[in-house]
Parts: C-alpha cells; structure tokens; sequence
C-alpha cells in the first residue's frame, strides 16, 4: 500500500491544481482501495488509445494523463518531424469532459509550439481519420471513448496517413510519455496556434463518404424506408446528411436518441453490438413498416443493422453479417466497373469471419488479414500502396471503404448498407436474403462473442491466469471434436496438436490464442486493449442447401457454440 501513497501523495504538490489534491486527499483519508485502484499502475495505450474511467489519479482519465500523453506526443513529433510547421488535428466526442478534454490538449499542443486544428463541437471519429490527411497534418487526435459506459473517456492518437499510431510510432511516443514527470507538462497555449474548424471540413468530408459509399445511379433510393439513431452520439452531425446528400428521403431517426448526451439516458449500453441498445429504433421500425435499422455508437465509427429476416421479423446483425454482405456487394461493383486485375485486396482481422475470405476469393482478389482493431486495416493500406484497398471489416461492428478514411467509418458504411438494401430491394430481395443467398453458395458461418468482465488488479491477474492455462494446458477436444491447430499470437506460432508440428507466423505479437477444430470450428481468446475484459469468439459452420432451411441451420449452430461454451466452463 506504500507504493500507491506515496504516487497519491505526489498529488499533493503544487504541481497539481487544488480541485485534484482535495479529491486525492479525501481517498487517502476516507477509501485505501479506491485510492489502490486509481494508483497501481500508470494509464497506458492498448487497441483503442488510452480509455478509462475519469478521476484524479495515474490509473485515471483526467487533465494530467491526458496533458502528460500529449506532452509525450509533443516531444515525439518535434523529434522525429522535420518541419517548419507541425500540425495536429482534435475532434471529440459527447462524453462528459470531452470538450474540455480536447481544449487542454490543444492547449498542450499549442504551448509546444504546435498548429492545431480542432473542431468546434463534437464529430464522428472518422472524420477526425479523414481530417488529418485534408488538412496535411502530422497526428490527430480524437477524445472519446467509443461504447464504454458514461464515466469513461479516452485518447486515440491518428498518424499522419491518417491511421491510428502503429509501430514504430506507438511504442516511440509511449516511451516519451513515460519518460515525463507531470510537472514537465507546458499547459501554456499559445491562442494563435489553435484555429478552430467545423463546416469547411464537414463538406468535403460527407461528400467523400456519399461518393464511397455509393454503388450505383441505378438505385431507386427513394423507396427504401430507414430507422436510424446516433444513440444520443456523434453521428448525428453527419449521417443524417450523408443519407440526404445521397438521395435517400425517407430516414426517420428516434426522436428520444437524437440529442447528444454523456449520460446515454435510454440506453444500459450505447453499444449497437447490444440488440437491447437498438430496440427504441427496432420498435419504430415495426411502427412505421421500415426497411432496415442503423445504429451507430457515441463517436460514429462502428454501426449495428438490423433488417427484416423471412417471416418480416427485425433481426440484429452481427458485424461478421454486414461485413460479409457489404463486402459482396462492393466486389460484385468493382468486377462490373471491370476494374478487378489481381492489384486489389480485402481486409480482415484474426477474429472475423473467414467467410469474407470465401468470398473475395470467389472474385479472384485476396483478403489481407491483420490483428484485431481496425489499425492493423489502415496500416495493410499503408504497407501495400501499390494495391487498391476495396473495403474491409472486423467482427466489432466495423467497417471501411476505400481509403479516403483510415479507421471504421459508420458513416460511409450506413450509406453502403442502406445502398445493399436498397438495391435488393428494388431486384425483389432483401439484405438479409442477399446474406442467406452467401450462405448456400459459401456455406452457414455463425459467430458469436462472450466478453467477461474482471475488474481491477486481480481481475487482470485473472484474465492471465485464464490466457496461461489455454496456452500451457490447451484442449485437445471440444464438442466431440479433436482440436487440430493452436495458434499463439504471442509466440508467432502455429502448432498441429495432432501432429505435433509448429509452423512460424509472420504477424506481429499479441496476446492472442485460437484453438481450430477439424471441421473449422475456431475458439479464439484475447483480453481486451480498452477494458477490463477477456472476449472469447467462437466461429462455426456448416452447409447449407437451400435458403428456406437456413433458420434450422442457424439453430443447429447456435446449439453447437452453447455446448462449446458450456464445456469450456465459460457460461
């Protein structure tokens, strides 16, 4: 306990404004675990940025860790950009504090002499992507802590290809965080460095999305009925445009989820991986007869659909779903546009669906395959310029086309989704029937997620403990079915448990395990970068003969991942 008070008590000094010290103080005084909590470790990057909780203290989200990160970042670019003028750009989102957040880290940016651009309220994630290369900047940065509950808020940095930071960035601007005291932080801006932005880059920006996520002029866009909600978030800055600009008229949006609020009122979670998240624009849907549903989480960059299904009935979508149907649709554009030469590629992660990969091979074009968060995508298009980047997704909810965006963008793919049912609509079928239409031609993968919450220091020993013992002690067996590969993503290896032979990986390490059946069957586990998590994805398939038997199928497989959960004690 020694070591957490005497890291509060530094918080004590006059390195630290009064409202913090009394708060340190009141937890030395009154709450020794809390005070643990907020101590025990220094707030760090994972997948997703930093994201934690808001409060005083290292292990926190608060105007000192986020000041330290940007000192550190600060420092990393005048070191290692050799310009005249460095340039960063800031949006936030509508968490509490977002707004704040992002003037102090201007402020910081702007006391090291460094131009910024930040946004006059609050805009979706992707446009922030799309900002840092319209506005020549060499980092961006956007506040916002995606679909955590309300008293979270984060820090995601974006390099200058517009992509969040990868190596060798991520590690070099980690170690210049580290490096620093609080009390080297320059909280002294310079006001004529900070030039704020908002409809100049708006436009450009929805008239890129419109033009990407479009599939045709053949479209009858006027007959498609569209429930959408921003989920109290970002997304309603844009999207509601971006569907106006494409000539859809009938978007309805729900009312009660419209306004942006941190608080995220009539939600449990603003998650539209969640269908109970949904089910305001699902009820509304059914009230007005509307074709499909989307919604986007509170900073816009990942989308939950929900169409029809065959008895009329409005069924949720896993990412996997959209991103397979999505992909479709812009490979079967591309090959009409003739533009398919073997210079293409799809992109994907370890954890989705390896029936998007079925699927472009049915094209001839190749799926690029990288470590799960949607940095590793924009990075493939970085890593393989002299290739054009089609469009790709993660299982998460996320999606991207084209790569005037390099991050998930819910903005450009609700207008490709809207696009894919409004065209099957008008040929006779649906976006869940085009899905089912997949199926029987690649065969039924169903998918499913389990994420377990363990909370604090021994959570996290915890979810070690769970990772180790898959690693050092792995199944041999599941649901009657021998387990053929382990592939560590820690160890870059790939290990035939009947044979015994490893195969080396060439993918960079994560801690990341993924057992795979005989029949294909995978189990994949990792901890999450962002929370206090460990996510199991199960993936399953089988054929399907014909669309009209596709619900016994599914039920088939759904019974198949319950057993699979069951026996590996995870339920």
């Amino acid at each position: 306990m020694e070591d957490f008070l005497s890291k509060a008590k530094q918080w004590l000094t006059p390195t630290f404004d009064s409202e913090t010290q009394s708060e340190i103080q009141n937890l030395i005084a009154s709450n020794q675990a809390e005070l643990a909590d907020r101590f025990y470790k220094d707030m760090e990057f994972g997948t997703g940025g930093m994201r934690g909780v808001m409060g005083a203290g290292t292990n926190r989200i608060n105007k000192y860790t986020l000041g330290r990160a940007t000192q550190g970042l600060s420092n990393y670019l005048i070191d290692n950009i050799s310009k005249e003028e460095i340039k960063v750009v800031i949006a936030y989102d509508c968490r509490h504090n977002s707004k704040k957040f992002a003037k102090i880290v201007a402020d910081v940016l702007s006391a090291n002499n460094i131009k910024v651009f930040l946004f006059e309220d609050l805009r979706p994630t992707p446009e922030l992507s799309f900002a840092v290369r319209y506005l020549n900047c060499d980092a961006g940065i956007v506040l916002t802590a995606s679909h955590n509950p309300p008293e979270y808020n984060g820090y995601k940095v974006y390099w200058g290809d517009g992509g969040q930071i990868v190596p060798p960035h991520d590690s070099g601007i980690i170690g210049k965080v580290n490096a620093l005291n609080f009390s080297e932080i320059n909280f002294d801006a310079n006001e004529n460095l900070i030039e704020v932005i908002g409809k100049n880059v708006d436009d450009v920006f929805i008239e890129a999305s419109v033009k990407n996520g479009s599939l045709s002029e053949k479209i009858d866009r006027n007959s498609l009925k569209i429930v959408f909600t921003p989920l109290h978030g970002t997304s309603i800055m844009s999207i509601p445009d971006a569907l106006k600009s494409a000539g859809y008229t009938d978007v309805h949006i729900v009312e009660e989820q419209r306004k942006p609020n941190g608080d995220f009122p009539t939600v449990k979670s603003p998650n539209p991986e969640e269908p109970e998240a949904l089910q305001m624009a699902t009820q509304l849907a059914n009230n007005i007869g509307a074709d499909i549903v989307i919604g986007t989480d509170p900073d816009g960059d990942r989308l939950g659909v929900a169409v029809r299904d065959l008895s009329g009935n409005m069924k949720l979508l896993n990412g996997n779903q959209t991103m397979v149907v999505m992909t479709d649709f812009l490979l079967r554009k591309w090959k009409e546009e003739s533009k398919i030469n073997g210079k293409q590629f799809i992109g994907s992660t370890i954890v989705s669906t390896e029936l998007v990969n079925k699927i472009a091979a049915n094209y001839n074009v190749e799926t690029k395959v990288g470590l799960t968060g949607f940095k590793w995508i924009a990075k493939m298009v970085v890593d393989y310029h002299e290739l054009d980047f089609i469009g790709g997704g993660e299982e998460s909810f996320g999606y991207m086309v084209g790569d005037f965006v390099r991050d998930k963008d819910a903005v450009t793919a609700t207008l490709l989704a809207c696009e894919v049912a409004a065209y099957a609509k008008q040929n006779g079928s649906s976006f869940y029937q085009e899905l089912l239409k997949l199926y029987a031609e690649n065969g039924f993968y169903k998918e499913h997620l389990i994420s377990i919450t363990k909370k604090g220091m021994d959570g996290a020993a915890e979810i070690q403990e769970m990772l180790s013992e898959m690693r050092n002690k792995p199944l041999t067996e599941i649901d009657g079915e021998k387990i053929e590969f382990l592939s560590d993503y820690q160890a870059s290896t790939k290990k035939n448990l009947i044979t015994g032979e490893v195969t080396r990986m060439n993918i960079p390490k994560s801690n990341v395990l993924i057992y795979q059946t005989v029949s294909g069957a995978r189990i994949a586990a990792r901890p999450s970068g962002t929370e206090p998590k460990i996510k199991f994805y199960f993936s399953v398939n089988t054929s399907l003969d014909k669309v009209e038997n596709a619900e016994k199928v599914e039920s088939e497989l759904d019974n198949k991942i319950q057993r699979i959960i069951k026996e590996m004690k995870l339920n």
